[in-house]
């Protein structure tokens, strides 16, 4: 599981906001990408299925492959924010489904999870007999006000693992540590964390001096927030600012997340417009298909980037598109 003062040191993270862990439900492991793998091996066998958002990271889809199972997209949806579409999940076929991912807040869309979202989510898990895993690796990072969201740390209805970690938390990806907080009805998370423990026992793959310095970093952890959350929303701001003087961009809301979406008319396709982008106005953005957008054209922009950068790089941005469509 990792040692008991860096378990106990996670325990603190969420005391602070309100919410507790017991450190022996806690896991650690070497990164969330480590810990997804952990989990489809845990919860699923030869081809049986997860769902996964769509458009979210693509991440997911290749763990599931070196896992080999298989996945099932669910939807959000947008309608001046985004949404899941509990409608058309309601009616997917569960037959082979073992888990659901769920990003909070997603990731590029930014939309946390809301609480009638999970109530949904946990009656179709407990109908079907699903567990749920649920990123929150961004869930610090919420944009302006504060938005109206859920965290499925103490989500007890159903067989929760929620990740994190303090690549984000912390700003400090090259640390590699992250972890897994298992919670649900007592005879599913017993069952679930005596064969955790035998993955994380195989693998032993969390180094000590890492762990050793965990509680101390997350001592730290506002200052260590501080210039981050800082400088995306300045830069969510300004974008903000600039999209209301431009008819032909929309900037889909975002509630939280290191990342905004700019929504392009589909005069060419998304590939033609990063290229020309980049050739000629040597700004670069990644295509909505990247994250599984389906339809429509899409930039992502990341609003880690340098506030001087992205403020140039949006002005040419909206700049070109607008004599583009004119």
């Amino acid at each position: 599981k990792g040692l008991e003062k860096a378990r106990n040191a996670i325990c603190e993270y969420y005391r602070e906001q309100g919410l507790k862990v017991n450190p022996e439900n806690i896991f650690l492991t070497a990164g969330t990408s480590e810990a997804y793998s952990h989990l489809f091996r845990l919860l699923l066998n030869l081809k049986e299925e997860v769902l996964l958002p769509q458009p979210s990271y693509p991440l997911f889809q290749y763990i599931v492959d070196l896992n080999d199972a298989r996945f099932y997209p669910y939807t959000l949806q947008y309608n001046n924010g985004w949404a899941l579409d509990l409608e058309a999940l309601s009616e997917s076929n569960f037959s082979a489904a073992k888990a659901i991912v769920l990003v909070n807040p997603n990731n590029p869309t930014g939309s946390y999870i809301k609480t009638h979202e999970l109530d949904i989510i946990n009656q179709i898990c407990h109908q079907h007999n699903m567990a749920v895993i649920c990123d929150e690796v961004f869930y610090d990072f919420d944009l302006g006000i504060e938005p109206d969201r859920v965290s499925l740390v103490n989500n007890s209805e159903v067989l929760t693992f929620v990740l994190s970690g303090i690549s984000k938390i912390l700003g400090l990806p090259q640390m590699k540590l992250s972890w897994i907080v298992v919670n649900g009805p007592d005879l599913l998370v017993k069952e679930a964390m005596k064969r955790l423990e035998v993955i994380s026992d195989t693998y032993l793959s969390v180094n000590t001096p890492v762990q050793n310095a965990l509680a101390y970093w997350l001592k730290e952890k506002e200052m260590l927030q501080k210039d981050i959350k800082e400088r995306i929303q300045q830069n969510y701001d300004f974008l903000q600012k600039q999209i209301h003087s431009v008819k032909a961009t929309q900037l889909l809301k975002a509630e939280g997340g290191w990342y905004a979406i700019l929504r392009i008319p589909a005069i060419r396709s998304e590939d033609e417009w990063v290229i020309k982008l980049l050739t000629h106005y040597h700004v670069f953005v990644h295509p909505g298909y990247f994250f599984d957008f389906d339809e429509g054209v899409h930039f992502i922009l990341s609003l880690l980037t340098d506030s001087k950068v992205f403020q140039e790089g949006v002005m040419r941005i909206l700049s070109r598109v607008e004599q583009e469509v004119s």
